[in-house]
């Protein structure tokens, strides 16, 4: 990544039918695993994208790569039409600063398998600290915005309390409201229920299913739950070994892959 790249940036903003986010021969090593291995994908407006896979397939990856927790070796990711780990320099793109990548951050959401809330700050502050200081929001709007969060998902008598005090399924509801009170264009849920009982599952995927069918931004759902990504995907894609082996309507993915590695796992894990 450290390489000037010699391709001209895009001059204009993005037209209605690009992609929200653009992977374009992406690669990532951990030491000898080759974890992305020159990873085209995109993602388009507003789709909601389930990826499922083995353990190790890159899945995972693809999102931290997103919200600049991992940087990769080599490639180039466009969001909304900006260079997330480049920026322009007259015709050419070079490696981004610190602040270039805030700046296309901003546009990025995620919520993480173990909820990742500040544990000494109550819930109300957890949902505000992020709009007031990074998006510089006032106190009053922050949290006239995470109330209306707060109480969509269901949470409007929990302001006050600390995340000790709430189950896993609440904390999980925090951490969407969280992640919504930035506003952003694309979404990231990483195994968002892999840490909760399972009675506590379908509390935390009925609000993900509803922002799926009453929001305007993309999604990317990395998920183990099948039956949910057939119900809330419009695509469904099958990674494999840091590459999308087969991608398609859920219909199609579900009833009849046509990879085999596709064909293995999904035998392999409907039948549990």
């Amino acid at each position: 990544m450290h390489a000037t790249v010699d391709t001209p940036a895009p001059t204009s903003a993005p037209d209605a039918g690009d992609p929200i986010v653009r992977f374009r021969g992406v690669n990532k090593r951990f030491g000898d695993l080759h974890v992305l291995r020159d990873l085209d994908f995109d993602v388009g407006p507003a789709e909601k994208v389930a990826i499922i896979g083995p353990s190790g397939s890159g899945k995972t990856t693809i999102l931290r790569v997103l919200m600049t927790l991992v940087r990769p070796d080599s490639g180039e990711i466009v969001v909304d039409g900006e260079h997330l780990y480049h920026r322009r320099v007259g015709d050419r793109l070079v490696p981004a600063d610190e602040r270039h990548l805030r700046k296309v951050r901003t546009n990025i959401g995620m919520v993480f398998q173990h909820f990742n809330l500040f544990p000494h700050m109550r819930v109300l502050r957890n949902v505000t600290e992020a709009p007031i200081h990074v998006l510089g929001l006032s106190k009053a709007e922050a949290t006239e915005r995470a109330t209306g969060l707060l109480e969509m998902v269901g949470l409007g008598d929990k302001l006050d309390a600390y995340p000790s005090q709430l189950s896993g399924g609440q904390k999980q509801r925090v951490a969407i409201a969280r992640a919504l009170a930035m506003r952003p264009k694309v979404m990231l849920f990483d195994e968002v229920t892999s840490a909760l009982d399972p009675e506590l599952v379908g509390e935390v995927l009925s609000i993900i299913r509803k922002l799926a069918e009453e929001g305007d931004m993309a999604m990317l759902i990395v998920t183990h739950e099948m039956s949910f990504a057939r119900d809330i995907a419009d695509r469904v894609v099958f990674f494999d070994n840091g590459q999308v082996a087969e991608q398609g309507p859920p219909a199609d993915i579900f009833t009849a892959p046509s990879n085999p590695r596709t064909q293995e796992f999904l035998k392999a894990v409907l039948q549990h």
